[in-house]
């Protein structure tokens, strides 16, 4: 008996160690994606998330290698190759849909690893913010390349991502309230480990713990519902501008992320047009042509490690007095964004400057306070059984066991880290009639960067993407009704403009 026990031990050792080298591959993978994507240098971005051949020589399937495929696929998008990124963009889809379609055997597997090991070892299941993000950067890519109608489908895509996030979260949160309060006839009615933790998750004791060291999400800044305002924005300004557009779908968007960011007067006038021409108190006819500019700021927040002891109740053991071990947690952290006066000019006319909207942090904070109480659930059950663990190791085995066991629990109690790295810290927006000289002037503090010829289109979107200041700013000129291939063009922190521009595929 002894023997199969330290077997055991050992072998899940050896497991955790192979998981273990995957993981560190995978974080080498991103410390490389974003020395280059900092860099400006989206080629070697790319290169850099490349996925590896599985064990039998052969491509991984979509859903193993999803992580990888989101940051192949806006590495290539933000350089201009639109093509490219939607065929990747497509694979990551189809990933994510292999995810949510998985057996329910399956499911209960990866979740059973999750909670002995970590949730590192689930597959990487991207944040419905970033689902709604994945179908808005293909919608560009198709207007981008004069293709309306495919834009139209990934718009609404993104629109009804949005509308399910909340379906999502409230049938988590259901789902896992009713996991954890269920009896279990085929359990003894005594069972221990439901027992520990249950009284483990209900304790004020360690509720207190983490405020204390990871902070209450209750009083976390959030939206008050599970939105990515950009992409509901971008949602409306192809509706508005489209010839056969929808303009009640229009307004309702545009509305929407208006009262949802107060504080921003160029979202309020986009609502207050839709609004009008779609009552009739505007006509088309009258409108100047216009010109919209969208500037995605800087690196966007990561997930960093917060590891702390919390008290466990185990009715394993025969004193009453609770256990303390470690449980280890994500909490999104703020990168950066470029503050170094980056505004759009023009030589003749007064252009209003770009104001900021839709900070992801505070996206990322909306969805991951929803997410908390399951997060929190998986890390207390994890630290139960493994506590229980080490107890059964230590009676079977003796010292030895008692030091094996150990060394797995702090081996395997990590947090999930994974996260999309090629997201913007916010976005800012402004809007202006096209000047009258079919310019606009780029600068910062230091001077001039450079200089766009705005293409003769009723409604034109000026799409910039600045991800560092040592980095190059990319822009992509589009026509908000697809009805002409749009152009990428380069500007460097020097001041000196790519004179390469790519016509969109």
């Amino acid at each position: 008996m002894k023997k199969s026990h330290a077997l055991l031990l050992l072998s899940s050792l050896l497991t955790v160690g192979l998981t273990g080298c995957a993981a560190q591959q995978q974080r080498d993978q991103i410390t490389a994606f974003n020395a280059a994507w900092v860099q400006g240098d989206y080629a070697a971005a790319s290169q850099a998330m490349k996925p590896g051949q599985g064990l039998t020589g052969k491509k991984t399937a979509e859903d193993e290698r999803l992580l990888e495929l989101l940051h192949q696929a806006e590495a290539h998008r933000i350089a201009g190759d639109t093509e490219t990124a939607i065929a990747l963009y497509d694979e990551a889809e189809e990933g994510i849909k292999m995810n949510d379609t998985q057996g329910a055997g399956s499911r209960m597997l990866e979740t059973g690893m999750a909670v002995l090991l970590n949730d590192a070892h689930r597959s990487y299941t991207p944040l419905q913010a970033e689902r709604i993000l994945i179908n808005t950067y293909k919608g560009l890519s198709f207007l981008q390349q004069g293709d309306p109608e495919n834009a139209r489908i990934e718009f609404n895509r993104a629109d009804d991502r949005t509308r399910r996030a909340v379906e999502h979260f409230s049938e988590e949160i259901q789902e896992q309230q009713a996991a954890l309060h269920e009896k279990d006839t085929t359990e003894a009615p005594n069972d221990n480990k439901k027992a520990s933790i249950l009284k483990s998750l209900g304790s004020d004791q360690l509720h207190a713990r983490v405020d204390e060291h990871y902070g209450n999400p209750s009083q976390w800044t959030v939206y008050s519902d599970f939105i990515v305002p950009a992409a509901t924005y971008l949602h409306g300004l192809y509706f508005l501008a489209s010839e056969s557009g929808d303009l009640e779908r229009a307004t309702q968007s545009l509305t929407r992320v208006a009262e949802m960011e107060p504080d921003n007067p160029r979202l309020a006038e986009d609502a207050r047009l839709a609004e009008g021409l779609a009552e009739g108190s505007i006509q088309r006819e009258t409108i100047e042509p216009l010109v919209w500019v969208i500037y995605e700021n800087g690196l966007g927040p990561v997930a960093r490690e917060t590891r702390f002891d919390v008290p466990l109740f185990l009715f394993t053991r025969e004193n009453d007095d609770p256990a303390y071990t470690g449980i280890a947690l994500p909490r999104y952290s703020r990168r950066s964004a470029i503050e170094d006066g980056f505004q759009v000019d023009n030589a003749q006319d007064n252009i209003p400057e770009l104001s900021p909207f839709s900070p992801m942090g505070k996206v990322i904070q909306t969805e991951m306070k929803a997410r908390f109480p399951a997060m929190l659930t998986r890390a207390v059950t994890s630290a139960v059984l493994k506590a229980a663990m080490q107890d059964v190791a230590a009676e079977k085995l003796g010292v030895l066991g008692r030091y094996g066991s150990a060394m797995l629990s702090q081996a395997t109690t990590k947090a999930d880290l994974r996260s999309w790295q090629a997201l913007p810290d916010h976005w800012q927006v402004t809007r202006l009639e096209r000047p009258s000289s079919g310019q606009l002037i780029l600068k910062n503090d230091s001077g001039t960067l450079g200089q766009i010829e705005l293409p003769e289109w009723p409604y034109t979107l000026v799409y910039i993407k600045r991800p560092s200041r040592q980095g190059s700013i990319e822009v992509a000129l589009i026509n908000l009704r697809g009805q002409a291939s749009g152009e990428h063009l380069s500007f460097h922190p020097e001041g000196d403009l790519s004179t390469t521009v790519a016509e969109a595929h």
